[in-house]
């Protein structure tokens, strides 16, 4: 029987644990990613539990806890254990699927189970190359404002490392003096997350890139594996009212870093926003990740 108690906080101390199994069982989702766990636990509260060659994970945001379908090999019984605790501890939607497997196994295991798609929180997958090289009519704008900004600006794009990790600090201090990153908690939160990736950068295997204008950042992203062939940008931050123009420069000049390594690159979801998901339509994915969601009332009714 599994329990809540079973669960343990994700830690900085858990990273071997989870590049082993996720090398056995690759995921596709940013959200299942150690990297994303890690950095917004103080939001999320993720936990794990190591359960029959499975991991199963929970988070609890504002008090609501809710899990997700094992990781790992098909197991039945695990599944069954899952629902039962998700029932018990979690919230009005306490079990979430967030990949193709447990999709697939679901809908097998209980056909009569209502999967609830959640389009906020399907993943934007891209073609690496295409960011790069941003060819083609469907890219004419975007490569418009980027030849825009070459044109107006002399700048460079240079790795993040050891000897300028303070300045991507220091640049982050006035990109969220420039947001008010403390007037909003998700705001506060994202602030909070990614200080902890700068602050972890190294211990966390992460890379990134920075544009300089002169001697000034004005822009960074932050980059981590999801699986041998998709990398994810975790966080891209800019000053657009400074440099217009140069979130488009730092997408694709970080998908052109990538591309020599990584097939696709995952620039997550878009929380529903109505400009964001208009940004990220407009450079073409070549697929989605979904995500479903349960309810309390269909587990209930189905499952027990």
């Amino acid at each position: 029987m599994l329990r809540f108690a079973d669960f343990k906080p994700v830690s900085l101390d858990d990273r071997g644990l989870f590049s082993e199994h996720y090398r056995q069982y690759p995921q596709v989702h940013s959200d299942n990613t150690f990297e994303n766990m890690v950095c917004w636990n103080r939001y999320a509260d993720y936990r794990f539990a190591k359960v029959d060659g499975s991991i199963v994970l929970s988070s609890t945001i504002n008090g609501v806890t809710s899990f997700r379908m094992p990781i790992g090999p098909k197991n039945p019984d695990l599944i069954g254990d899952v629902i039962d605790l998700a029932v018990k501890e979690g919230g009005d939607t306490p079990l979430w699927v967030l990949d193709p497997i447990n999709e697939a196994w679901t809908r097998e295991l209980y056909p009569s189970l209502p999967l609830h798609e959640r389009r906020d929180f399907f993943d934007y997958i891209y073609r690496t190359g295409d960011l790069a090289d941003l060819a083609g009519k469907k890219y004419a704008t975007i490569r418009r404002q980027v030849n825009r900004f070459e044109r107006e600006y002399a700048y460079t794009i240079e790795g993040i490392t050891r000897e300028n990790i303070n300045e991507v600090w220091e640049f982050l201090v006035v990109w969220c003096e420039w947001r008010d990153c403390d007037s909003e908690p998700i705001l506060a939160h994202e602030k909070d997350a990614i200080l902890f990736a700068v602050n972890n950068f190294f211990a966390l295997d992460l890379a990134g890139w920075i544009i300089r204008i002169g001697d000034t950042i004005g822009a960074i992203s932050i980059v981590g594996p999801v699986n041998r062939d998709m990398a994810v940008v975790h966080f891209e931050k800019a000053l657009p009212e400074a440099y217009p123009g140069i979130y488009k420069v730092i997408a694709s000049g970080t998908a052109a870093m990538l591309r020599d390594r990584y097939r696709y690159v995952n620039r997550e979801c878009d929380m529903g926003v109505a400009g964001l998901r208009e940004s990220k339509t407009r450079y073409h994915p070549a697929y989605m990740v979904e995500v479903y969601c349960t309810t309390r009332d269909d587990l209930e009714a189905c499952c027990r």
